[in-house]
């Protein structure tokens, strides 16, 4: 049946939420993921694995494990917005938004006429419950949550305007690409990199609505907190099994080195 969005209604509350990017594709994550408590996880279909079905099951266990589910799809494709909306996500974030134009055609994408263009199906979608929640359409607009990313200089010198667009929710700086946009990829911390962050927080503040980013070299989480953002994807489901492995290997190793040989245990 029809749920309304319950990562829209933390946003309003204004404290800040921690995610985690989900890579693999794997339903089985999502699952493990959903166990730890994260306010919100983002299923990433532009560079992680997955194709339309694995998205689905993502979702499925997200909703079983009540944790908000974000996707973000491969590009302002409205055919693809249009059937990852009727598989039922309703919290998009949408890659390298350069323009008030741009804003403007995936609002309209994935939105239902009038305020949209959003194709009708709503009769034997998933998002509907296949027909079940007869009130889908009348409601899916206003539960949809729009994250725009802005990955460029171009798009930073944009913000405001793109940010004042009726449906955009949530204005997302990608870091870096935006620093390699400048020459300066994996390189978050140079002054010119830093500079550009402090213009895209001026102007995505103006407006009023919440920010959201990644940590990197040159901003913590806690950093991110006290800049004021409220969308913080701060590891993803990769990072925390490379990471934890190596860390356990280690860990072994150097205990292993520091014990002297005997047999037996």
């Amino acid at each position: 049946m029809f749920s309304t969005n319950s990562l829209k209604r933390k946003l309003a509350e204004d404290r800040p939420l921690f995610g985690v990017w989900l890579e693999t594709g794997s339903a089985v994550v999502a699952e493990i993921i959903g166990h730890l408590g994260f306010d919100f996880m983002i299923l990433d279909l532009e560079h992680g694995q997955g194709d339309l079905q694995d998205a689905i099951a993502v979702l499925r266990a997200a909703q079983l494990m009540q944790t908000p589910c974000i996707v973000r799809v491969p590009s302002t494709d409205p055919v693809f917005l249009k059937r990852i909306l009727d598989s039922g996500f309703n919290s998009i974030m949408v890659p390298s938004v350069e323009s008030v134009e741009e804003a403007e055609m995936v609002v309209a994408a994935c939105r239902y006429p009038p305020a949209g263009r959003r194709g009708y199906a709503a009769g034997i979608v998933r998002a509907s419950g296949y027909g079940a929640s007869a009130d889908y359409m009348a409601r899916a607009n206003d539960e949809l949550l729009l994250i725009l990313q802005i990955e460029s200089a171009n798009a930073v010198s944009k913000t405001a305007q793109i940010c004042a667009v009726d449906g955009v929710d949530v204005p997302f700086l990608g870091v870096n690409d935006m620093a390699g946009s400048i020459g300066l990829l994996e390189q978050l911390a140079r002054p010119e990199v830093r500079s550009l962050v402090a213009d895209f927080e001026a102007a995505a503040a103006t407006s009023g609505k919440p920010l959201g980013t990644v940590p990197s070299a040159g901003a913590t989480p806690q950093d991110l907190v006290l800049a004021g953002y409220k969308l913080i994807a701060a590891t993803s489901d990769i990072s925390l099994l490379r990471d934890g492995g190596l860390q356990l290997l280690a860990q072994w190793r150097n205990e292993a080195s520091q014990t002297p040989s005997r047999s037996g245990y």
